[in-house]
């Protein structure tokens, strides 16, 4: 039976709280008026890594070749073959469950604070009071930077001894994405033609986040969005969604859908990259689709360089383009911006551009 969601205020914040009935009409606040659907589905191969990792030149030169491709005409392209263990995938999409199924007031000992990027979040509703997203987040930070599982002590710290099992189940995740990652920005290195180290070596010292999404059931899927549309500001983002599916890209002037791929895990470029690419490769416009009958979940791994380090392309990039895109900026100040200033959307990178631009005048 399908259960619409009654959108409660706590006394310490919000949190999706699910009805039977008795709710009149579908809730304003959710609502995304004239929304188009997708015209067809996306069709194009997937980037097969295992040739890549056994160093074979030219399976690295094909995978390249159709990243290339995906980057320069909108951003978005899935990965198979790309060695993180599905017992891993498996059991961080399952354990999600452990938290989206406790009563409110535990989720929200988790709850986001104002301004930042981890914590629990019911419809982004502290932030927003319109189009807001028909979903649940769990977000949290990972890095490599100290000796400390900061994943595993992200989870006891909030929610207790009791999560200590599912901390270290998204330690690992985190750790297997972070592997995934170099190997993802030695191939875009490749495909822009620049030192296939350089993209590694910027972020090998940087903080990502991995965000747990649960989208559920919705009676009036026509009327709302689990995601709004929006490229992402970080660099690269690594996505496994379940078998359930709703991603949709705007490609060629049109929405259109990415079917899950058994096995598969998607990658969309972002702005910061989009900056680092001298704006060659695109920052990929996507969103979700809710569903009338099943709960959807997805596992979105944010990377992105340390908050200090100064975004700038490759000197080559700069040379072949015979101008620079956009200005050095840092990604805490476009973080910043996100958070505090701006809903992000498919012109994010040049509002914040803009909006550096006048407060520094």
């Amino acid at each position: 039976m399908d259960s619409p969601l009654k959108f409660q205020e706590q006394s310490k914040g919000f949190s999706f709280e699910s009805v039977f009935d008795k709710q009149a009409g579908f809730p304003k606040e959710f609502l995304w008026p004239d929304l188009v659907s997708a015209q067809q589905e996306l069709s194009e191969p997937p980037v097969d890594l295992e040739g890549f990792f056994k160093g074979d030149d030219e399976a690295t030169k094909q995978a390249a070749n159709i990243i290339k491709d995906a980057c320069l005409s909108h951003g978005f392209f899935q990965v198979i073959n790309h060695g993180v263990d599905p017992d891993i995938i498996r059991d961080a999409e399952n354990y999600m469950d452990h938290f989206f199924m406790l009563p409110a007031p535990e989720k929200l000992k988790a709850r986001r604070k104002p301004g930042s990027l981890c914590g629990y979040s019911g419809a982004h509703a502290d932030r927003y009071a319109s189009k807001l997203p028909w979903k649940e987040t769990l977000s949290f930070r990972y890095h490599e930077n100290s000796s400390d599982p900061v994943v595993l002590d992200f989870f006891k710290s909030i929610l207790g001894k009791d999560f200590e099992e599912t901390g270290m189940i998204y330690q690992k995740y985190c750790e297997a994405m972070m592997d995934l990652s170099f190997a993802i920005l030695e191939l875009l290195a490749i495909s822009l033609g620049v030192d296939r180290k350089i993209y590694r070596k910027f972020f090998e010292d940087g903080y990502s986040i991995l965000r747990c999404n649960l989208y559920p059931p919705c009676q009036e899927p026509g009327n709302t969005l689990g995601t709004g549309p929006h490229c992402d500001s970080n660099s690269i983002t690594i996505l496994h969604q379940d078998q359930v599916g709703g991603l949709e890209i705007f490609t060629d002037s049109v929405w259109q859908t990415i079917p899950p791929l058994k096995g598969a895990l998607i990658i969309n470029i972002g702005d910061t990259f989009t900056a680092l690419s001298n704006g060659k490769y695109k920052s990929c416009l996507h969103r979700a689709m809710v569903n009338k009958h099943e709960q959807r979940k997805s596992l979105a791994f944010f990377l992105s360089p340390r908050e200090d380090k100064v975004v700038r392309p490759p000197q080559e990039l700069v040379c072949s383009a015979g101008k620079r895109m956009y200005p050095d900026f840092t990604w805490l100040n476009l973080s910043r911006f996100v958070q505090n200033h701006y809903r992000a959307d498919d012109n994010t990178l040049q509002s914040f551009i803009n909006w550096s631009q006048s407060v520094n005048t």
